[in-house]
């Protein structure tokens, strides 16, 4: 009968899921699916509790216990520009925790079935591949490493060398009971997937991390199967997970203009490396005051806010929010135009906005914005570099070549806020800042935008 209880419930726990899911398709709905799959994963902790091969509440409730104390430590104190790193590290520590959960299940199990043991490696080598991966793109992300890509020689071969001797050991761990096997494939897997990681850039982590995120729900799945009865819950779970997050990894590639092949097998982020002339332009670099803009946007009808990672690093989203409500006070129409890639992580710029609690209606994805650029009297760009590039559509030397952009040339006027003239991610000089209507603002973004606050309400 508890059997039937605890089944019951996951079932319910999945149809939340899946609720929460479609929730988050739109802005307006996000908390709630968050509200919504929260409710299901608590529903489902609680049932497999009541399950009989629960040997130990008092570990349990210790891990509870310092899970949700490290859990409300990173939420206090994780700054909204380090939130791409943290969400990789959770995917790490997803994969992670279905490496420790397959293991366990080998070592102690004894004799196992073929399936059982298929499902207990392909955990164990996704589990280690996520959790490395998403080790090493966090810290490109922190800077810790370079996150240009990282290359050296032979290293195609060496990655298929890995890869070989991962499928050998794999086939070892099935045919013959032997925990010296799994350590060895555990660690061959966790190898894997740094070289997997290491060539793509830092521009290119929106697209890794979307993977990552795959990875980490099909080693959940696969985990739902090491259990001599398979885990429905686990199997449901990692299934929506790994699903969802390859969709939005296609999404992304296609986005960016890239094979999600490129992605799954390393080869991300060393598409046509271009040479002098795809990283340096040249021009006149017009710069201007906030008194400039402030006169360009007398009588505008329309102004776009093209938010990009530099608004995260300065903080400025609730100042870009207090300048948009300056402008309409004074009849502009007011629209921001999101780049699925802009920020490191997906939605990066959109949860920034959120959080200074920029209308939704205002937020307009690439493909609806894109036509209304040419009717714009005025574009202002906070410290987004290469989605903005121009060269993307016209020098095929450039690595960006191909990259859908926000069009941001076509407008009347334009104003980029930026600390200096370095590149972005890219390592691409941006044609846009040499183009005649386009008006510099160096300094702080935060700064900056306070400036146009006041040259705006004079």
């Amino acid at each position: 009968m508890a059997e039937a209880y605890i089944n019951l419930c996951y079932l319910v726990s999945s149809a939340l899921f899946i609720i929460g899911l479609k929730c988050l398709g739109s802005p307006r709905t996000a908390r709630t699916g968050n509200l919504i799959g929260s409710w299901g994963m608590l529903i489902a902790i609680a049932a497999t509790l009541l399950g009989k091969s629960i040997l130990s509440y008092e570990l349990i409730i210790v891990g509870i216990v310092v899970g949700s104390f490290l859990g409300v430590l990173l939420a206090l104190l994780v700054k909204m520009t380090a939130m791409p790193q943290m969400v990789g590290l959770l995917n790490g520590f997803g994969g992670a925790a279905s490496l420790l959960v397959a293991g366990a299940q080998y070592m102690t199990q004894g004799e196992q079935n073929i399936y059982v043991l298929i499902g207990i490696v392909l955990s164990v080598v996704v589990g280690a591949v996520t959790f490395t991966g998403s080790v090493i793109a966090a810290a490109k992300l922190q800077e810790l490493i370079s996150g240009r890509p990282l290359v050296y020689p032979l290293q195609k071969t060496i990655t298929l060398v890995v890869a070989i001797v991962t499928i050998g050991f794999s086939v070892l761990l099935v045919r013959e009971i032997n925990n010296d096997y799994l350590y060895i494939l555990s660690a061959i897997s966790g190898l894997l997937g740094i070289l997997l990681v290491l060539p793509i850039g830092g521009g290119d982590m929106p697209v890794v991390i979307c993977l990552l995120n795959s990875y980490s729900g099909m080693a959940a799945m696969f985990t739902g199967f090491t259990f001599k009865t398979p885990n429905a819950m686990l199997i449901i779970t990692g299934s929506l997970v790994g699903a969802s997050g390859i969709i939005l990894t296609a999404i992304m590639c296609k986005a960016m203009n890239r094979s999600i092949w490129n992605v799954i097998f390393g080869g991300f982020g060393q598409v046509q490396q271009g040479g002098a002339a795809a990283t340096k332009a040249h021009g006149n670099i017009k710069s201007g005051t906030a008194e400039d803009v402030g006169m360009l946007l007398d009588g505008a009808r329309l102004a776009i806010i093209v938010p990009g990672y530099g608004m995260a690093v300065a903080q400025a989203q609730h100042v870009v929010k207090e300048f948009s409500d300056a402008l309409m006070k004074k009849g502009v129409d007011v629209k921001y135009a999101i780049h699925p890639v802009a920020g490191r992580m997906p939605g990066h710029m959109n949860v920034l906005l959120a959080e200074a609690n920029v209308p939704y209606d205002q937020l307009y994805e690439m493909d609806k914005i894109n036509p209304q650029f040419s009717e714009a009297d005025l574009v202002l760009v906070v410290g987004a570099n290469d989605i903005t590039n121009p060269s993307a559509k016209t020098n095929q030397s450039s690595p960006l070549f191909g990259m859908p952009i926000l069009e941001v040339d076509r407008a009347r006027a334009i104003v980029v806020l930026k600390r200096s003239m370095n590149p972005g991610f890219a390592g691409v000089d941006n044609e846009l800042y040499y183009n005649s209507k386009c008006m510099m603002l160096f300094g702080d973004a935060k700064k900056s935008l306070t400036d146009l606050i006041s040259a705006v309400r004079q």
